[in-house]
């Protein structure tokens, strides 16, 4: 089992639950995310969260998922973020469950 995590802006909230759908998690779940970041970076578009007073309306999904369905769907977010012109591209993320109690 993987933790499947993936955060992005607002707007792309249905693209990726698109995403989910076709990398067969259909059981996940989803909230709100402000992030802020205390230093400069040199390239906004190389850092997730914003620096001084820029704030992004943001969300994290995620979903308990086996590992097929959880590599299938970050190579669905990277195929994503290459076929689209986007300023802040969706970031995934998998992390191993070591234990559950089901």
């Amino acid at each position: 089992m993987k933790l499947f995590i993936v955060t992005c802006l607002k707007e792309y909230q249905d693209d990726v639950t698109k995403i989910f759908k076709e990398a067969n998690i259909h059981v996940f779940s989803a909230t709100d995310v402000i992030g802020f970041k205390d230093s400069q970076s040199p390239d906004l578009l190389e850092e997730w969260f914003a620096a001084g007073k820029e704030k992004f309306d943001s969300m994290m999904m995620f979903s308990f998922t086996a590992n097929e369905n959880a590599e299938n769907g970050i190579e669905l977010i990277k195929k994503y973020n290459e076929q689209s012109e986007i300023n802040f591209p969706v970031r995934a993320f998998i992390v191993p469950v070591e234990k559950s109690n089901y």
